[in-house]
């Protein structure tokens, strides 16, 4: 099985988290191929070049040939490049599991938080773009931790 690895890439932080995931998956499931952008040279060492059309199209040609796609929604906002990765494979009928882990989701019934939804600038609570979570839905499951992540994959491996 192949897997396409969709996730922010351009800290320190957020490689240093991708790393440690994807070694957690490839350990867990050591027959599976995944493709993690952040590990192309060719493409993604920013201290090289490489265009546009360059790295669209080596990034896509690898989610095309990808049975499932594990996406990070994690940051104040989901990833432009994530949010396209799923839009390309949600067309393409490319199974999605993504992962979003905000701690901000915490608490959903506690009734001083939902007080503060009526105030203006007061939601305790993280956004998260519904259109994008919609089409992982359809085609998929947002999970909270890593965790739940690394285990629903069996779920998807044929």
């Amino acid at each position: 099985m192949k897997i396409y690895f969709a996730s922010p890439l351009f800290s320190e932080m957020e490689q240093l988290y991708n790393a440690q995931l994807a070694q957690q998956i490839r350990q867990k499931y050591p027959d599976i191929e995944m493709y993690v952008p952040q590990e192309q040279a060719d493409i993604n060492d920013k201290k090289a070049y490489a265009d546009s059309k360059a790295i669209a199209m080596t990034d896509t040609k690898h989610l095309l040939e990808s049975q499932l796609v594990i996406a990070i929604l994690d940051g104040s906002i989901i990833d432009v490049g994530v949010a396209t990765e799923i839009g390309v494979a949600y067309q393409a009928g490319i199974p999605i599991l993504a992962l979003y882990s905000d701690s901000r989701q915490q608490g959903a019934t506690n009734p001083q938080k939902l007080v503060a939804l009526q105030e203006i600038a007061e939601s305790q609570f993280s956004y998260i773009n519904l259109y994008t979570v919609g089409l992982i839905k359809l085609n998929g499951e947002v999970v909270n931790t890593s965790k739940k992540l690394v285990e629903r994959i069996a779920h998807f491996i044929h």
